[in-house]
């Protein structure tokens, strides 16, 4: 008998019966977006697993694969669509995705569900995705299944952003490849940073409006919007146990009778 947490390493009758105990299911939504030239495509993708698989261990949940393709890429957060490898899906696309995916696992039995994004653009379609979850399992008669959505970077301390930018934090949407998502890589994959590729291009400066076909000029050349230097794993560890504590408190909250 497995003791993973993760979904896709157990067996169907060992899901059969943990579903039984009404555990917290976790849905990282990801993405597959370049991350600067010192780390992966798919960070979007490995950090909010990590996060999932460390609350799962402290609530007894299941972390089910990732969705790893995000709504595309904006300039604003996470560089745009211009970058090689970038894969993204239609908004239409993720949302249905989404959807589909949080309706088999109400059919399966599953009560509780998170969806964790771990992309920025990624907000929009996941709401949408779990209102059409919520009606066609009501429509099924199945009228007991609660979901939680939530981003990770948000749940953080600000004594833990004031001692990590004491010059005050530029905001999440501006940390794309930066020092928040390069620490935690370091705690999570140190293997897939390379520091001595840390750009020093940044950071990015935007207008206050978007153009369409996007404007060239405003990203830096290497897709890193704000400073990734100074970043390390012991950043990433008070920013992971951040992470944890405080969505372990808050699924408590959400879930609670």
């Amino acid at each position: 008998m497995s003791k993973s947490v993760h979904l896709a390493e157990i067996s169907s009758d060992e899901f059969a019966r943990r579903v039984q105990g009404n555990p917290v299911v976790f849905l990282p939504v990801g993405a597959t977006e370049q991350h600067g030239p010192h780390m992966g495509l798919g960070v979007d993708v490995i950090l909010p697993s990590a996060v999932c698989e460390r609350v799962a261990l402290e609530v007894k949940g299941l972390v089910a694969p990732a969705i790893p393709y995000g709504y595309k890429s904006q300039a604003r957060s996470g560089g745009g669509e211009a970058f090689p490898g970038t894969i993204s899906l239609d908004m239409n696309t993720l949302t249905l995705v989404v959807g589909d995916v949080l309706r088999s696992l109400g059919r399966h039995g599953v009560k509780r569900i998170v969806v964790a994004v771990g992309h920025f653009e990624n907000l929009w379609p996941s709401i949408e995705g779990i209102d059409l979850a919520l009606r066609e399992l009501r429509r099924d008669g199945i009228a007991d299944v609660t979901i939680m959505r939530l981003e990770y970077w948000n749940f953080v301390r600000k004594e833990t952003l004031d001692q990590l930018f004491p010059s005050g934090f530029p905001g999440t949407e501006f940390e794309h490849a930066s020092l928040l998502e390069t620490s935690l890589m370091l705690q999570v994959r140190p293997e897939l940073v390379d520091m001595t590729k840390v750009p020093t291009d940044g950071p990015a400066r935007f207008p206050a409006y978007d153009r369409y076909p996007d404007a060239s000029g405003y990203v830096p050349p290497s897709g890193v919007l704000a400073h990734a230097e100074m970043s390390s794993a012991e950043k990433g560890d008070l920013l992971m146990r951040d992470h944890v504590e405080m969505i372990v408190k808050a699924i408590r909250e959400a879930f609670s009778e």
